[in-house]
């Protein structure tokens, strides 16, 4: 690349709230844009081309988990407020990565159960029961034989990304860039119970066939969970995030 990001692929949801992403971009020079709906079956292969992404809104920042870009991500309106540059500074923050700027690593999770792959994740994975109010037990490990168990509706893994999302509601921390992933109960059956902050591989079960239990990749349902089927989540890509505090000021 030159001083700026030669090919620019933002990706953005067609039935989404307008952004002024794109405008704010094709006032710049000399920069190849191209926009992509994050849905399209070739996106990957445009991601794959790009010397940078701008996941502009959350749609666009979950896809990145089945297609992790070796180039910087520019994440706009995603809901991860702390990492989001504002659409006014895009433009800067592309020319940036032209110029090599320093990115955060964000982990793109990989999950499997009992050994067979089921998906990726950038935010968050979850196991809950499929019906509401309904108390199961759910084991949580890490390390080297550390375990423990919570009575609760579900337990949920986050990423620094996703760390100030779901799990920041039901009671966990907010994560900064590679302090690891927070494990925290949904509902739990306890006036007073513990939330982790865990370095993967990070393993998860259900402890006590009382009732179903889903797993949810991000915000999509992925599957059944049976008692006692260790759910492993590990670090399988990293996404290089181009955060607000690394973007110049113009």
């Amino acid at each position: 690349m030159s001083d700026a990001a030669r090919s620019v692929l933002v990706l953005h949801r067609p039935d989404s709230a307008d952004s002024t992403v794109e405008a704010t971009l094709f006032d710049r020079e000399p920069a190849d844009i191209e926009v992509a709906d994050p849905t399209e079956t070739d996106v990957g292969e445009r991601i794959a081309a790009a010397d940078v992404v701008v996941a502009d809104g959350e749609a666009a920042l979950l896809s990145l988990a089945g297609h992790p870009p070796d180039c910087p991500v520019v994440p706009v309106g995603t809901g991860a407020t702390r990492y989001d540059v504002p659409a006014t500074d895009v433009a800067a923050a592309v020319d940036a990565v032209g110029a090599g700027v320093e990115t955060a690593p964000h982990p793109v999770l990989g999950v499997t159960i009992d050994g067979e792959t089921v998906g990726h994740a950038v935010t968050d994975v979850s196991l809950v029961t499929a019906e509401p109010a309904r108390i199961s037990e759910y084991g949580v490990a890490s390390g080297a034989g550390w375990s423990d168990t919570v009575r609760a509706d579900g337990i949920v893994v986050a990423t620094p990304l996703g760390s100030e999302g779901y799990a920041h509601a039901v009671g966990g921390p907010l994560l900064a860039p590679e302090t690891g992933l927070a494990a925290v109960p949904i509902s739990p059956y306890a006036m007073h119970a513990d939330v982790w902050v865990l370095r993967p591989p990070v393993s998860v079960s259900v402890e006590r066939d009382e009732a179903a239990v889903s797993l949810l990749l991000d915000d999509e349902e992925a599957r059944t969970v049976p008692a006692k089927a260790p759910v492993e989540i590990t670090v399988s890509r990293t996404l290089a995030v181009v955060t607000p505090d690394s973007v110049p000021d113009r």
